[in-house]
Parts: C-alpha cells; sequence; structure tokens
C-alpha cells in the first residue's frame, strides 16, 4: 500500500519545493471557477504583499482644491491690512507736523493698487472710511480689521447709492456741527478745530463729487444754509458755516 507521501500530488510537492505558496493555487481555481467576464473586472489589481500596505494607503496624499471664495477674502484682508498701515504711517507722520516722505507716498500708492485689484475701488472707500473715523486706520494696520470691514462695506453701499449717500452726508454734516458747538462751548479748542477740519474736507468732497453735490442742492436748509450766496455747493457750506477749506491732511484721500 502506498504511503500518504506516495499519493500526494507530484505538481504540489514541486511548488512546495520551489517555495510556490498556497495562494498561486488558489488563483488557479479562481480562474477556472469564475467566468471570464467577472474576472476582468479585477484586472490590473494587485493583491498587497504579505506585512504591507493596500493600494488606498499606498497612494500619494492628494491637495485638496483651495475654495477661491476664501482666498480671496484672505487676499483682500492682505490688501486691507497693507493699505492700513501705508495711510497709518503718513497720518502718524502729519500728526508730528512734517509731510509724508516720497518713500511713504510711493508705498501708498502700491498698497492702493493691490487693494484695487481683489476689490475695486477699495482703497477709495476705505481712505473715505479713514477720513471719517481715524482711529480705524491703526486698527486695522495691526490686523485688527472686522470693524474696518464693516465701515468699508457700509462705504461701499454709500458710494453705490447716491440716494443714501445724500442721507449720510447730511447725516454726517449735523453730527460734526453739533459736535463743534459742544466743542467750543465747552472750550475744547483743539477738538472744536478738528472737527470744523473735517466738516471742511465734506464740503471739499463735493467737488470731486458732482453727482451728490446735485442731489444736495435740493437740500440747503437741512445743511443749515440759509441764505443763497450763489456760490457751488461746497463753496456755500463753507461760507455759510465760516470754514476754511484749505484744511485737511492732504494726501489725496
Amino acid at each position: 500500500m502506498a504511503t500518504d507521501y506516495e499519493r500526494a500530488d507530484p505538481a504540489q510537492s514541486y511548488a512546495e519545493r520551489r517555495g510556490i505558496t498556497f495562494r498561486a493555487r488558489v488563483a488557479e481555481i479562481v480562474r477556472k471557477i469564475v467566468p471570464e467576464k467577472v474576472r476582468g473586472m479585477f484586472d490590473g489589481l494587485r493583491l498587497p504583499a504579505d506585512g504591507g500596505q493596500g493600494p488606498e494607503r499606498a497612494a500619494p496624499e492628494r491637495k485638496v482644491a483651495e475654495d477661491p471664495e476664501e482666498a480671496l477674502r484672505r487676499d483682500r484682508t492682505k490688501a486691507l491690512v497693507r493699505h492700513a498701515r501705508a495711510v497709518d504711517a503718513i497720518f502718524e507722520m502729519q500728526e508730528r507736523g512734517g509731510k509724508a516722505s516720497p518713500e511713504q507716498v510711493k508705498e501708498l500708492q502700491e498698497a492702493r493698487k493691490i487693494f484695487e485689484k481683489v476689490r475695486p475701488y477699495g482703497s477709495h472707500d476705505a481712505e473715505a472710511t479713514y477720513k471719517k473715523n481715524p482711529e480705524l486706520t491703526q486698527e486695522a494696520a495691526t490686523g485688527r480689521v472686522n470693524r474696518a470691514i464693516r465701515a468699508l462695506q457700509l462705504e461701499t453701499e454709500l458710494r453705490t447709492d447716491p440716494q443714501r449717500r445724500a442721507d449720510r452726508f447730511v447725516e454726517r454734516w449735523r453730527e460734526l456741527g453739533q459736535a463743534s458747538q459742544r466743542q467750543y462751548q465747552a472750550g475744547d479748542l483743539s477738538g472744536y478745530k478738528a472737527t470744523r477740519a473735517a466738516m471742511g474736507d465734506m464740503a471739499k468732497s463735493l467737488e470731486r463729487d458732482p453727482q451728490l453735490e446735485s442731489i444736495l442742492a435740493n437740500r440747503k436748509q437741512d445743511l443749515g444754509i440759509g441764505i443763497e450766496s450763489g456760490r457751488r455747493l461746497g463753496l456755500e457750506l463753507a461760507f455759510s458755516h465760516g470754514i476754511d477749506l484749505g484744511r485737511g491732511r492732504g494726501i489725496g484721500l
């Protein structure tokens, strides 16, 4: 009687001697049993080596595409901060009684260009905001941009809506007029002069904004103009309130 070893499949014995594992036999059985069409679904797939990683782990990591809106918001914030720093540097120089240096003026111009690329009229609206509320300049320059952004958005709305701009002009003019009276009565001459200078800037700005000037021409009473002088509205405001139009920050804001 033959032994168990003698009954063993000679091919299996050869495979075992050559180091061919059981996996090869499984693959051969699959080829015989599984239809060709089904096997085609697995073409090109490789089983992971013993102790190795599967295809998912071996695949290189893919970069997640950046949200374009988020990228634009980040660029706008960076442009806002750089522009605010340029404006703040000039404001600080003027507070000391000096003038902006050529380097500071150049940096402001560059900051304006970058701001305009990511937000049309961005520097224009920001500078209009800083003239009304100078403390926002330093806040934005140090990266605290939340209040500056809200004020900038409001300024944009005012620029694009003539009627709203007219309402805001009248409101702001009245606020400054009342503030100047309180400061004068309290003997706060430095505050009084600063407020009057702000009113002068507002009156002078009408020279560059004929659309707003035309709308406000019908609201002279709201602006405290009682007597017609025949002058343009900006000059008429200055004349009626005794304001010197020659004052201001003088950097083209």
